[in-house]
């Protein structure tokens, strides 16, 4: 039980890696809140888990303070924060993509990051620890073409994951990063294009063990992070990817 009583809230815990991420949370001994835009899926993720679901738009500054206080009033504190909810564009030239999609993609996918710091570290920094998990990709290291603006934007969380973790260290706040490849979430088919056994063999060929990233991996992988047997790890970026950045 490496999470026994944490308190954890998991954005885009309703699905894919967030889902895993707040099973093996849960099943490790964390409180567990599941935080998601789409609720109802939040909430039977949740269910399942015996934890609390919570409406969140991590780009909103007032919904992300809602979800914090929420988790404040039901549980007292937070222990531990995994930044998951992530959205991509279609494949396509970067000079194709629109300024609505990228602004989208930078919001969720950045701005979120931000949104939530500000609410969390200062309650943080008075207990004295923490711990952050944000969930960056294999493209902020090792970009695909026509997937620009989405690269761009997990390189920003693995540069926002380092400085975080040298301001943060001297408060006891460990902050971390998990670089999965393409998984089997419902985004694999925007990283793709087209879901078809082509593509996917196509995606597969530049894996060395040969196979998608799960929800599990993820879990096993945010849990070791998040946990004390990680106490003098902070500022990486874990690569859960089968080799593809090798």
């Amino acid at each position: 039980m490496r999470l026994q009583d944490k308190v954890a809230i998991v954005t885009g815990g309703g699905s894919g890696f967030g889902a895993g991420i707040a099973r093996k949370f849960a099943a490790e001994g964390a409180s567990v809140v599941v935080a998601d835009i789409d609720e109802p899926r939040a909430r039977e993720i949740a269910d399942e888990i015996g934890g609390r679901a919570i409406h969140a738009d991590v780009a909103s500054g007032a919904s992300v303070r809602a979800m914090v206080a929420q988790t404040v009033e039901a549980f007292g504190r937070i222990d531990v924060m995994v930044n998951n909810a992530g959205v991509t564009h279609l494949p396509a030239p970067m000079e194709e993509i629109s300024e609505a999609d990228f602004d989208r993609v930078l919001a969720v996918n950045c701005k979120s990051v931000y949104l939530i710091a500000r609410e969390i570290v200062p309650a943080m920094k008075r207990a004295g620890r923490g711990s952050i998990v944000n969930v960056a990709s294999t493209a902020g290291v090792s970009p695909r073409p026509r997937l620009n603006w989405y690269n761009a934007s997990k390189g920003w969380v693995i540069t926002a994951t380092r400085a975080m973790a040298v301001e943060l260290a001297p408060f006891g706040i460990r902050v971390n990063a998990l670089n999965p490849v393409a998984g089997e979430t419902p985004l694999l088919k925007s990283f793709m294009g087209e879901d078809t056994p082509e593509m996917r063999a196509k995606f597969l060929a530049t894996i060395p063990l040969g196979r998608f990233s799960t929800p599990e991996d993820m879990g096993n992988a945010a849990c070791f992070l998040a946990s004390d047997e990680a106490s003098m790890i902070t500022g990486i970026a874990m690569e859960v990817d089968g080799g593809r950045c090798i």
